[in-house]
């Protein structure tokens, strides 16, 4: 059930980038919790963690993509419930 969630949330991942921008310039979200989601990002972005190598094709870069999800499920559930609703990522 969760690997359909991950799949479901790869899938939908365009309707992400305006959570992130409001994630990002909203007074709601506390700095400390901004500077997480970045550290987060850049943290694999320099580091990436390959679970499986890239140079397998498709495989290497699924792993790429979960943990891309991994991190973005991270900073919605740390959001606020006015975001997360603004946005349409409630979580039931």
């Amino acid at each position: 059930m969760k690997f359909i969630k991950r799949f479901k949330f790869i899938l939908t991942f365009w309707k992400f980038i305006p959570f992130l921008k409001d994630f990002f310039l909203t007074k709601q979200v506390p700095l400390s919790k901004k500077v997480l989601g970045v550290s987060l990002l850049l943290v694999y972005i320099f580091f990436p963690f390959d679970l499986i190598p890239d140079f397998l094709s498709v495989l290497g870069v699924l792993d790429d993509l979960v943990i891309a999800t991994f991190i973005l499920d991270r900073m919605i559930k740390i959001a606020p419930d006015s975001l997360k609703e603004k946005h349409g990522l409630v979580t039931r």
